[in-house]
């Protein structure tokens, strides 16, 4: 951590910030290619206005650096150069207008209220307002797991599972299911999730291509260490009229699924 170039940043900020430990590094890796660039950098929940230091150094002089609070009294930072929004994060007007006034966004950093609504709504008032090759970084998501931020069907880890099957319905067989194209990917940190936004990327088709190689047309061998699985997955096209048949429910009982050891 005190190699951090993030870390360092935090210790050189005049005004107080609350970090977890685990941040920096997370920090470091997601944001190091925007250093010393001309971006657009904001981060909801600025109040005490520490961390706007803290970013200022970070990301270098080029940066505009943009700070969301729902506390008026976070308009003081205004004095140091750094611009203050005053708003809701569950308020889509305020996002619609906030979005006409900044313009397309690099990087936004929800340190806010941390509440599931909050952070959701956030996000994906958000999501179509950020550059190619942008991201948003939601953090302190371990309230998914806590009482009084919501109800916990409704979590953000729990929309975030949601994204993800939505992003892999993008695959060519699955053609008439509902797809995400907004998000490119996503990457998990402890208590940190991570939107990669790629509009070119989320685009494209996945169709299968292959390149004229040479075909040895070898046997497909991916069941042969589990002969029951082979023959379930052979004949589970024509189940629903086989099932009936004495012995087969025998024989789908008798597979063992040894990952399964794996699920907590």
């Amino acid at each position: 951590m005190k190699n951090s170039l993030s870390f360092s940043s935090f210790t050189k900020s005049p005004y107080h910030i609350t970090k977890h430990t685990t941040y920096f590094e997370v920090y470091d890796e997601l944001f190091s290619d925007y250093r010393d660039k001309e971006i657009i950098f904001v981060e909801i929940g600025v109040l005490n206005g520490g961390s706007l230091f803290m970013w200022r150094d970070f990301f270098g002089p080029k940066a505009r650096i943009i700070g969301i609070d729902l506390n008026p009294n976070a308009k003081k930072w205004e004095k140091f150069g750094f611009e203050i929004f005053i708003g809701s994060q569950t308020n889509e007007s305020f996002w619609n207008k906030f979005k006409e006034e900044v313009g397309l966004i690099d990087i936004v950093l929800d340190d806010g209220g941390h509440t599931y609504e909050q952070q959701i709504i956030t996000t994906e008032t958000l999501l179509d307002n950020i550059k190619d090759g942008g991201l948003i970084v939601i953090e302190d998501t371990h309230t998914s797991y806590m009482e009084k931020f919501g109800p916990k069907k409704y979590s953000f880890i729990e929309y975030t599972k949601n994204m993800i099957d939505l992003i892999n319905q993008r695959f060519s067989r699955f053609k008439n299911n509902e797809t995400e194209d907004r998000v490119w990917g996503i990457r998990i940190f402890e208590s940190i999730v991570a939107f990669n936004i790629n509009k070119k990327a989320s685009s494209l088709s996945s169709d299968s291509i292959n390149n004229n190689g040479k075909s040895d047309m070898e046997k497909d061998f991916r069941y042969k260490d589990n002969t029951t699985l082979s023959v379930f997955y052979k004949s589970r096209g024509i189940l629903r009229i086989l099932r009936k048949i004495p012995g087969i429910k025998t024989m789908l009982a008798r597979y063992k699924f040894q990952a399964k050891k794996f699920f907590r």
